[in-house]
């Protein structure tokens, strides 16, 4: 597989300024007439607007060249396995990577601790996201395999987690939903979507238009079932705490 590092490259620059220019327009109407920032911290601003042009440009570039081809290279492999089975665990472990890497968790994570006062901590909230991404990866790879509608795991999901809304606390309900958006970042949204678009191609009876998406809707919905059930075991460990304090007193 040939891949020529720059090509399309245009393309994806043009694709990038227009996806820019709009925000860049609003900031400098807002310079102008109302913000009028010092010279030195707007020299900053656009100096940081153009470094997100040039990261943004390069990431997509990556994308195009390295992460959808080897995905679906990889994904065609794995389906080409004996024991289908075996790509559950596979999924497992491939969801669990892609959000303990993703920057954007990281940084959600972060902002729920500092705000929280460390109530929430960081590495808690981390392996709760990854361990439920990780198993709504290995789901989606049963789906595949077995080649069920989408609508038997949305739809329960969905329910499961308005009733989990009246059980949580309201902290963790403004998080869980913030987390289902975070965690389909480029790490899931590129490399895992075109792993599972190669299975479906490969696998016999499967189609990857139907089959190899819907995985990102899945993946969606985990973070906010995780963290929900992670409000229902903090507001369990609080009440202990408040009748051991009750005996103690």
């Amino acid at each position: 597989m040939s891949i020529t590092i720059f090509e399309g490259f245009g393309h994806v620059i043009t694709e990038v300024a227009l996806a820019l220019l709009p925000l860049l327009i609003l900031f400098l109407f807002f310079q102008f007439f109302i913000l009028k920032l010092p010279i030195r911290k707007l020299m900053d601003i656009l100096k940081g607007m153009l470094l997100t042009f040039f990261g943004l440009a390069f990431f997509l570039q990556g994308v195009h060249i390295g992460f959808l081809p080897a995905g679906e290279q990889m994904g065609m492999i794995l389906g080409q396995f004996s024991n289908k089975w075996f790509l559950v665990p596979i999924g497992f472990i491939f969801g669990f990577v892609a959000v303990f890497a993703e920057p954007a968790v990281r940084v959600l994570n972060h902002e729920v601790e500092k705000m929280s006062g460390g109530y929430i901590p960081q590495k808690v909230l981390l392996y709760t996201l990854s361990i439920g991404v990780a198993a709504s990866i290995a789901l989606s790879m049963v789906r595949v395999i077995l080649g069920i509608s989408i609508w038997y795991f949305i739809i329960p999901c969905y329910l499961l987690a308005i009733i989990l809304m009246y059980y949580s606390s309201a902290t963790f309900t403004a998080v869980a939903f913030d987390s289902g958006g975070v965690t389909t970042g480029p790490m899931t949204a590129t490399f895992l979507v075109a792993m599972f678009v190669g299975i479906a191609t490969v696998l016999e009876g499967r189609d990857p238009l139907l089959d190899g998406f819907g995985m990102i809707a899945l993946v969606a919905i985990a973070p906010v079932l995780s963290v929900l059930l992670l409000g229902l075991l903090y507001g369990r460990k609080e009440k202990e705490n408040e009748r051991a304090f009750e005996q103690g007193s």
